[in-house]
């Protein structure tokens, strides 16, 4: 085995570099991964631009992974050589009121590796073996790179509690959405209407589940609202494009005691309508990330058939590529969904 591995670093805002680093040994605790695909997503994008607020320069990226294990240290127990896997990127405290009550996803001292400590963009990555979820071996590295960005929407549907049987908008249809639309599925929702101003992914979107699709550039939202549902219109609205447009939408017509679910980052300060917030009693609630359940769940519904991650998969690149994939991402911004980086294409 090589003793150097290549090392992805972004430098600054727009500029990428690969140094040759020695492969890191696993400590007593750790395993080392040969990391076979990276998956690119809208925070990346955020740190190419440099708008990311909690990432600073210079920074090794990479969060959606797969990949397998190639050595296991000596106090690792049930993980072995040769396993195929993916890495929840959450580094917590596991000290503070959050992490000892199961809200790791909320540590005060929350980092995630890619933004604020080193991600997995380099060829092997040494990483504490709690980090560690195996994979299907019938599951490929790609999907196997997409299990975070879906874990995040499984995260997202369980944050209504009856979600089961409901009527749900999803508003916003990139990846994030599309994805939520099968998580809401696959969970038992009765009725999805979805809506976005980009024809192409409303069409992806009533591919993956959504009943009702509306550009509303084209319809006005509160009347597709009506059309949809009724004049009971939705139990639950989830907002994955974090626009004050999206959420005024939701807020403005929302059924008076509802929830409102916000999934997507809002890019700057929101302004909102608070008191037609109030007025309608609405729950407004947030999801942040995931925890280790949500990850068995959504390999669990991949395995079942009923979420498919390959129609969501618009490009590959290789790592030293890995510039290319996001010039490709700003120049195809309305159809592109999710790119994956192949560190390692062979012996797949």
């Amino acid at each position: 085995m090589k003793t150097t591995m290549k090392q992805e670093v972004m430098t600054e805002p727009g500029k990428i570099i690969f140094q040759d680093v020695e492969i890191p040994e696993p400590q007593a605790d750790q395993v080392l991964v040969k990391i076979k695909r990276i998956g690119v997503c809208g925070s990346d994008i955020h740190v190419y631009h440099g708008e990311h607020p909690y990432t600073s320069y210079p920074v090794t990226q990479g969060h959606e992974v797969s990949g397998k294990i190639v050595k296991v240290g000596r106090y690792v127990k049930g993980l072995q050589e040769g396993q195929k896997v993916t890495i929840e990127p959450q580094v917590f405290c596991g000290r503070c009121w959050p992490c000892l009550h199961g809200k790791y996803n909320l540590c005060e001292n929350l980092k995630v590796m890619g933004f604020q400590t080193t991600g997995t963009a380099s060829e092997y990555f040494a990483v504490d073996s709690s980090k560690i979820t195996l994979l299907p071996e019938t599951m490929s590295y790609d999907e196997g790179a997409m299990i975070e960005p879906l874990a995040v929407t499984i995260h997202a549907a369980k944050r209504f509690e009856q979600v089961k049987g409901a009527r749900a908008v999803v508003l916003g249809c990139g990846p994030i959405g599309i994805l939520l639309i099968q998580s809401l599925k696959a969970f038992g929702v009765k009725e999805i209407m979805a809506t976005d101003i980009s024809d192409y992914r409303l069409e992806l979107a009533k591919s993956r589940g959504a009943d009702y699709v509306y550009n509303t550039k084209e319809t006005d939202f509160a009347e597709a609202l009506v059309r949809s549902f009724g004049p009971d219109k939705a139990d639950v609205m989830y907002d994955c494009a974090g626009t004050d447009i999206t959420m005024d939408q939701a807020i403005q017509n929302a059924r008076k005691g509802s929830t409102i679910i916000l999934v997507a980052v809002f890019a700057k300060r929101a302004n909102v309508d608070l008191a037609k917030l109030n007025d309608s009693e609405l729950d407004l609630n947030t999801s942040m990330m995931y925890r280790h359940e949500d990850y068995v769940d959504a390999i669990r519904f991949v395995e079942e058939g009923k979420i498919r991650l390959e129609p969501l998969m618009s490009n590959h690149f290789t790592f030293e590529d890995y510039l290319e994939a996001y010039r490709y991402i700003d120049a195809n911004r309305e159809k592109t969904m999710k790119v994956l980086i192949d560190v390692d294409p062979e012996d797949d």
